[in-house]
Order: C-alpha cells, then sequence, then structure tokens
C-alpha cells in the first residue's frame, strides 16, 4: 500500500492517539504527543498517510543551533519492516535542512535497544549520557551529521 508524507495535523495526532497500541504496544507516550509542537513547528511534524490511515509519524523540530531533533518517531504495528521508518526520517531531514538544521539529535531510554538499533543504521553516533533527564536518569543520545543520503543499509 502507497503512503504518502505530508506535514502532519492536529487532527492527525488525535489519529493517531486513537491508536496509540499500534504504534507503541504497552509503552504508554501519549503523554509526550505535544499537540504545541505540531501547531508550531508543522513542517517539520510529519505523517505518512495511506488510503487506511496514518501509517507512521515524526514529530520534530529544529533548534537555533541548527540541529533538527525528532522528538517522536513511529510506525504502525502494520507497516513495520518495509523502509517506512528510514523514509519518514528522510523527509524530516529534508525538512529540517531547509530550516537551517546541520545534524540531527534524537534521546531515548538506555533500554531502547530497538531504537538504538534503528538508529545506528541510519548513521547515528549512539552515546549514553548520565543524568541527562535529571539526576540519576541517563539517557541515549543519538546524533548524526547532515545530508542524509549517506545511510547504511
Amino acid at each position: 500500500m502507497r503512503t504518502q508524507i505530508t506535514p502532519a495535523g492536529v487532527a492527525d495526532i488525535h489519529q493517531v492517539l486513537a491508536d496509540h497500541h499500534r504504534y507503541w504496544r504497552d509503552r504508554d507516550l501519549r503523554s509526550l504527543h505535544l499537540l504545541a509542537l505540531v501547531q508550531e513547528f508543522r513542517e517539520t511534524c510529519l505523517v505518512a498517510r495511506a488510503e487506511d490511515g496514518i501509517h507512521g509519524y515524526v514529530i520534530g523540530f529544529v533548534t537555533p543551533a541548527g540541529i533538527g531533533y525528532v522528538h517522536l518517531i513511529a510506525t504502525r504495528d502494520d507497516a513495520r519492516g518495509a523502509g517506512l521508518g528510514r523514509r519518514l526520517y528522510a523527509a524530516f531531514a529534508d525538512a529540517a535542512r531547509r530550516h537551517g538544521a546541520l545534524s540531527l539529535k534524537a534521546i531515548t531510554s538506555l533500554g531502547n535497544t530497538g531504537s538504538i538499533a534503528f538508529h545506528r543504521r541510519l548513521g547515528f553516533d549512539a552515546r549514553t549520557v548520565d543524568d541527562y533527564n535529571g539526576p540519576g536518569q541517563a539517557m541515549v543520545v543519538l546524533h548524526r551529521s547532515l545530508p542524509f543520503d549517506a545511510v547504511r543499509p
């Protein structure tokens, strides 16, 4: 099924939240879906839409320091393994570059080995940063330079 990647709207995030379990399984990340990010950074918040709904999405923005920060990226359970996450990242990287980004960044928890492996396949470096999210809350910081076209298979 063909998907089209377009800027996200608030209604899209409401749809994603209604099907939250299909994107995040048993992890409850609904509180991280900040509608203000979608409203203020529409050009870098994207959805992959198909006839049967939203197959994936990315919520991100460009920082004043020129970093394209990916706050959330997810694909629906029936759309995994077909390269949609890579396509969403490429679309985000392109949008972020148009808004002045020179690199990309994301963070994830130490135990999220799937996310770490996914980002490494996309050419991100991963390093653990102690106290990143507060005292005793280490996170894995993922970073890569642009352009994005040099991703590893």
